[in-house]
């Protein structure tokens, strides 16, 4: 890997095919000869298929056209990169660092097509070939079993004396697509870019998801969350890199034997990104859990990625000149969920009906920052915000409804609501606002139907 890191210039390419072989094309030219690819593909050869996924998600930091060539390649495009890190050198030596231990043992090879940087770096030889009049000599000398082609196939063309890709590319194309069909015929030319080849495109999971196993087992609530917090500062380094987070996250704690999992599960107000906001809620949620048993093993899973918004500071500090703590909102609504239940604080939201005790629902407590708010298509009348669990019936003197003794004054109406019907819940109703005794205001209704009893529903603020 020495000579990769050396330069991009062309001496870091062996220009002369290895003893034995003869190059199909002249590879010594002149510097002015020499043709730049239009794409600088990067293969690596992994001596540990299982960081291939781990290795192509760093890779996603130079470019998005990253593709796996499983079970033990890697393939991504460079080109329009290599300014931005120093040139191949430069770049290359920035995915080792981030890549660490991942690459010990792999083969980086570069070339103007993937395929040929793939061969080359199957076949063990970490070189740099930045110009494609030298890619059919490169190639030539590396042995057919670097483009993977199937046994029977290396077999026939070994009993005829083909053992290199050289050697294949000077036989009969004609011939040789009638004898081994026409698909390695143009696996042959996507080698040398006569061909296009095009690649699927690796993509990020959407979710994270973590497993890890305590050395024992154990009810210590410090003891857990340290096995915890490695995992969330995975998670974290896997929303930052999609510059994402989340308002779902579920810590399930799992038991020996038939004992059921123990589940924590976080519901925030804004999308969260950071390891220790998340270690601070679990602690909370840990500590009024009682354990049925100790716990083998922790799992981590988050729900849907959401945009990660940035937030600034105001230009007042709370209190002063109408300064408002918002951004300090969204972590109290979530400190009191985990230390009081996701059940006991929740939003309300209106629901497009006429019925007032069913013209609003629960949902999740939400921030008016967060998402634009739209009008309901429909518009109520001028309602009270706190309604009692039941109507109370209202006493009547001179035909007048009584509140505390005292009879009220109608001040508006009647909003009249008749609906429910087609539930079996038919309501007939005339809704006035109405002023107590004590200058208090009421709002109360009379039936349409039956006994035509007056009602207490509401009271304004």
């Amino acid at each position: 890997m020495k000579s990769l890191l050396k330069s991009r210039q062309h001496e870091l390419l062996p220009a002369t095919p290895p003893p034995g072989t003869r190059a199909p094309h002249a590879v010594s030219i002149s510097a002015a000869q020499r043709v730049q690819a239009a794409e600088l593909w990067v293969a690596v050869h992994l001596s540990q298929p299982a960081v291939l996924e781990t290795l192509a998600a760093a890779a996603l930091q130079y470019t998005p056209r990253v593709s796996l060539e499983p079970p033990d390649g890697l393939l991504f495009e460079i080109r329009s990169s290599l300014l931005l890190f120093g040139g191949v050198q430069g770049l290359c030596a920035d995915f080792r660092t981030r890549c660490g231990t991942g690459l010990e043992g792999a083969v980086l090879s570069l070339a103007p097509t993937p395929l040929a940087a793939l061969a080359l770096a199957r076949a063990g030889s970490p070189v740099c070939i930045d110009d494609t009049t030298q890619l059919a000599g490169a190639v030539a000398g590396l042995p057919l079993r670097a483009l993977r082609w199937s046994d029977d196939t290396l077999t026939r063309l070994l009993s005829m004396g083909v053992r290199t890709i050289g050697e294949a590319q000077r036989l009969p194309r004609a011939g040789f697509a009638r004898r081994f069909g026409p698909e390695l015929l143009v696996c042959l030319d996507r080698l040398l870019g006569r061909r296009s080849d095009p690649r699927s495109a690796f993509r990020l999971r959407e979710r994270f998801r973590a497993m890890r196993e305590l050395y024992y087992e154990t009810s210590a609530q410090d003891r857990i969350m340290a096995v915890v917090q490695l995992m969330l500062r995975e998670m974290e380094a896997f929303l930052r890199q999609r510059q994402c987070g989340v308002t779902v996250l579920e810590l399930r704690l799992m038991h020996r034997g038939d004992v059921p999992d123990t589940r924590c599960l976080l519901r925030l107000a804004l999308p969260q990104h950071l390891a220790e906001e998340f270690a601070h809620l679990l602690q909370e949620h840990l500590a009024r859990l009682r354990l049925p048993a100790p716990v083998r093993s922790c799992r981590l899973r988050t729900g849907r990625l959401l945009e990660l918004a940035s937030a600034s500071g105001g230009l007042w500090q709370p209190g002063e000149h109408g300064g408002v703590a918002t951004l300090q909102i969204p972590a109290f609504i979530e400190r009191l969920r985990a230390r009081l239940g996701n059940e006991a604080v929740y939003g309300v939201c209106l629901v497009p009906g006429h019925r007032p005790e069913a013209a609003w629902g629960i949902t999740e407590p939400e921030l008016k920052s967060t998402r634009p708010q739209v009008a309901p298509d429909w518009s109520p009348q001028h309602r009270p915000l706190w309604l009692l669990r039941e109507p109370r019936q209202l006493v009547l003197r001179a035909e007048r409804p009584c509140h505390h003794g005292h009879p009220v004054q109608l001040i508006d109406g009647p909003e009249r609501v008749e609906t429910g019907w087609w539930e079996g819940r038919d309501i007939g109703r005339d809704y006035y606002v109405a002023r107590g005794a004590q200058g208090e205001k009421l709002w109360v209704f009379r039936e349409r139907n039956g006994a035509h009893h007056w009602f207490l529903h509401g009271l304004f603020g």
